[in-house]
């Protein structure tokens, strides 16, 4: 089904859109499972840069919208709404958790479709593509679901307005996690952008070795970087860092960097 049967391209960028920067690249930020555009919502004045965060149906103002449970589906019309926007030109992926599998593949996908590439990709919380399908999380009783939640750090003990959040969200988040396990990776020839990888310190779903795991899916350079926290750690101490690397890659300025990378 073609992207405009379906939603609007508009509808995947919530926001009035990224305010224009000289010689900056626009950042793409993907959510992870269960989240939404707002997870970036602060992050255009922290990073000094445009920022577009996606937002997938099911969630904010596309509540009503049912949710994907197959991930190439998803792909495939987020890539379609990025072409559609014009927003594949001079710009950086971020992804989180689900989020980075599902900027890996839509880099993928724009190369397929003979887009420019990114100048950069982000993947954060994160195993490498080929060792997703070995859970089965999306078939957890909600109470099994929530305590996943909390063990992986989303919810602090005892947050009530959370909480409550949580349990609107568990329909959405149980489908995204449907998605990420239904994923079977197919070999394709490396991205030719560079990559930062990131991993946390306490993140049993993402560790350190199936992080490091990313590095053949580039021809460029990857670099690695362990941050302190779990799963959530952009949301806590390792955010700084985080952060401060984005904008390092984000405020180059236009002599330093380098022409959009090519497939």
């Amino acid at each position: 089904m073609h992207l405009t049967e379906r939603h609007a391209a508009r509808d995947w960028f919530p926001g009035p859109g990224p305010a224009p920067a000289a010689g900056a690249p626009r950042l793409i930020c993907f959510p992870y499972a269960g989240g939404t555009a707002s997870a970036y919502r602060d992050w255009p004045a922290l990073l000094g840069a445009p920022v577009v965060a996606v937002q997938p149906p099911g969630r904010g103002l596309r509540l009503r919208e049912p949710p994907y449970t197959d991930l190439d589906a998803l792909v495939s019309d987020v890539t379609e709404a990025l072409l559609t926007a014009g927003l594949v030109r001079d710009y950086v992926l971020f992804g989180h958790s689900m989020g980075a599998l599902v900027a890996y593949e839509v880099a993928c996908t724009l190369r397929e479709r003979g887009a420019p590439g990114p100048r950069h990709l982000f993947v954060s919380g994160s195993r490498a593509p080929h060792l997703y399908a070995d859970r089965a999380d999306h078939a957890l009783g909600d109470e099994d679901l929530r305590r996943l939640v909390h063990d992986l750090g989303a919810l602090a003990p005892g947050d009530r307005v959370a909480g409550a959040y949580l349990e609107r969200r568990l329909p959405v988040l149980r489908a995204d996690l449907t998605a990420c396990e239904r994923y079977r990776w197919r070999p394709r020839r490396p991205l030719g952008c560079p990559m930062t990888a990131y991993s946390a310190v306490g993140d049993a779903l993402a560790p350190a070795p199936h992080v490091e795991a990313w590095r053949p899916y580039t021809r460029a350079s990857l670099l690695r970087r362990h941050a302190a926290g779990g799963h959530f750690f952009l949301n806590g101490p390792g955010r700084r860092p985080l952060l401060r690397d984005l904008r390092a890659e984000l405020t180059r300025t236009t002599e330093e960097m380098e022409p959009p990378w090519t497939y």
